[in-house]
């Protein structure tokens, strides 16, 4: 078997994508929502086991090989493992701090139920571009919107749409931006110039889904009433010593994050932050969670412990606040780390065996007209994000592939790093089995179905690509075609 590796056909690459699809269908349907507990992961090793099996009797790998590709596709995700415990253990110590308690706080005395969707959306995209990352914006002030959100009386689904579209937006237009800075990278332009030309679909795009939550918030009719606001107010209150000091801790992380430190040690001072500030301002809290007759250092050092990894929940008398004031810890991200690692097994033993490759080739190939190339640019986009699970791969191997396809129509690198970003990027976080779908399901507490239909940017982007590549690039371009007279 071994010494020749075949080449693959379609239908080779076919066979354990069709797998996947049918028994992810199938799990969708057995388990709803809950797939994340375990159903899709076996699904996801399955899926890969079938797809060694045909590289290794159809073309000739080696499982050596094979692994090898599954262990490099893991390593690759990595940071985003170690980002995923981090946030776990910020989110553990925010709250037992109260600086999550003070943003919802604080966000019912301005938000009404009217603005609330717009203002979570915008919010969200400020903080975005500012700090570079959607992850970390969902994980601080997403986390805190969510619960305003909830309070006034909105389904959690169309409040984490409005926090995800928001924070998307920002991740793709900030310089600071890890994505934003990779796509330009693989089409060969400069970063300011793909951000200039992301301008013309991005801005469309988050201006329709802004009009979108206005309508839906001037006639959404909320659950949440003003007596149920401020009773949530006051359990606050009557819990946490709420303080404007608090909010020093996020201030100091979205700080660290512009002066370009990396997430790592920025979420990692930002989780021992809370830690510090929940013993210097909850000291009330501490004692709950230590639950020990002992002196106030030891119940400190075990109630920061026990919100770094573990699930500490705080119980009042009011049910709505009850279901807020519950993290997890480091340990609540177990679930989401293991289908990042089943999904990179699948994505790495697919691009090793060169199964990946010879289902993109296949759309290439019926490319004829710019319009089609810029269609088929996001197709195959959103077919890695689905297959390799992994944003960052969803740019760069597309990006490889489209590179010498833009440049032999004559078009500038500028659209195909624009539309790298607006399919690459932007619908992974649609993608349940994604990395960046499982994260922002585990941070907010929303399955990615449940949030995906309200991502209306995040849905609209990629459209929006399509669209001004037939209408504004639809002329077939050839060889001799100077870039400069190109849009």
């Amino acid at each position: 078997m071994q010494g020749f590796n075949r080449s693959p056909k379609v239908l080779d690459a076919l066979i354990p994508l069709v797998f996947l699809i049918v028994l992810l269908v199938l799990n969708i349907q057995v388990f709803g929502t809950d797939g994340l507990s375990g159903s899709n992961q076996i699904v996801l090793i399955l899926s890969s086991m079938l797809a060694a099996l045909v590289a290794i009797f159809r073309l000739g790998y080696s499982w050596e090989t094979l692994q090898d590709g599954a262990i490099k596709s893991i390593s690759s995700a990595m940071s985003s493992i170690l980002i995923l415990f981090l946030i776990g253990a910020l989110a553990g110590t925010w709250l037992l701090s109260g600086i999550v308690p003070a943003m919802i706080y604080y966000g019912l005395q301005i938000l009404s139920p009217a603005i609330f969707l717009v203002a979570a959306c915008i919010v969200s995209a400020i903080v975005s571009v500012a700090t570079g990352s959607s992850w970390t914006t969902v994980a601080t002030v997403g986390v805190a919107l969510l619960g305003i959100g909830k309070a006034l009386g909105f389904e959690e689904g169309i409040i984490a749409g409005a926090i995800i579209s928001g924070a998307y937006f920002g991740d793709k237009m900030s310089p600071l931006s890890d994505t934003t800075n990779l796509a330009p990278a693989m089409a060969g332009t400069d970063l300011f110039t793909h951000i200039r030309y992301m301008a013309k679909t991005t801005i469309p795009s988050i201006t329709i889904t802004i009009i979108i939550f206005i309508v839906i918030g001037l006639n959404y009719e909320a659950s949440g009433e003003v007596n149920n606001v401020q009773a949530i107010s006051n359990v606050i209150l009557e819990k946490f010593n709420v303080s404007a000091w608090l909010f020093i801790v996020p201030v100091v992380v979205i700080v660290m994050i512009i002066k370009k430190i990396p997430a790592i040690p920025a979420l990692l001072a930002g989780a021992l932050l809370g830690g510090l500030f929940a013993v210097i301002f909850q000291p009330e809290i501490i004692r709950l969670i230590a639950d020990e007759n002992a002196s106030y250092a030891y119940q400190s050092f075990k109630a920061v412990m026990m919100s770094l990894y573990g699930e500490i929940s705080i119980s009042t008398t009011n049910d709505v606040v009850n279901e807020l004031l519950v993290t997890s810890g480091m340990a609540g991200m177990m679930y989401t780390i293991w289908l990042i690692i089943a999904a990179m097994v699948f994505g790495g033993i697919m691009e090793e065996s060169g199964m990946l490759r010879v289902l993109a080739e296949a759309v290439i190939q019926k490319v004829h007209s710019i319009g089609s190339l810029i269609a088929s640019t996001v197709a195959t986009c959103v077919f890695f994000n689905i297959t390799t699970s992994d944003q960052y791969l969803a740019i760069l191997v597309p990006g490889r592939m489209y590179a010498d396809v833009y440049k032999k129509r004559g078009l500038a690198p500028e659209n195909l790093s624009r539309t790298l970003e607006d399919s690459g990027t932007v619908t992974s976080v649609l993608v349940p089995w994604n990395t960046c779908g499982a994260t922002q399901a585990s941070v907010l507490g929303v399955a990615t179905l449940v949030y995906a239909p309200y991502c209306f940017f995040n849905i609209i982007s990629p459209f929006m690509t399509i669209l001004y590549g037939y209408f504004k690039l639809g002329i077939t371009y050839y060889d001799e075609v100077e870039e400069e007279k190109l849009v």
